[in-house]
């Protein structure tokens, strides 16, 4: 099976990149996970924040036009620990 940079595919390269490397989604993330009893929930929260502009953002797409799911926010937090 071929990978994008050790990812599944550029779409959840690109969302990992961005939830990890911006210091405020970040945040976001951190939070999300630590108010979820799972990480499944916080994917779904953080998904529903991202998608509903909570964050001030005009498309539920990274800057670099990857499109946020509740699957691309969930593999990005593989390995977290808040």
């Amino acid at each position: 099976m071929a990978t994008y940079n050790g990812h599944k595919n550029w779409n959840h390269w690109n969302v990992s990149l961005w939830l990890n490397n911006d210091e405020s989604l970040y945040r976001a993330m951190l939070s999300h996970i630590r108010a979820a009893n799972n990480k499944d929930r916080a994917a779904r929260s953080l998904y529903h924040a991202l998608t509903h502009a909570d964050y001030g953002m005009p498309t539920p797409k990274t800057p670099d036009g990857a499109p946020y799911s509740i699957t691309t926010i969930r593999a990005a937090m593989r390995g977290i620990d808040a």
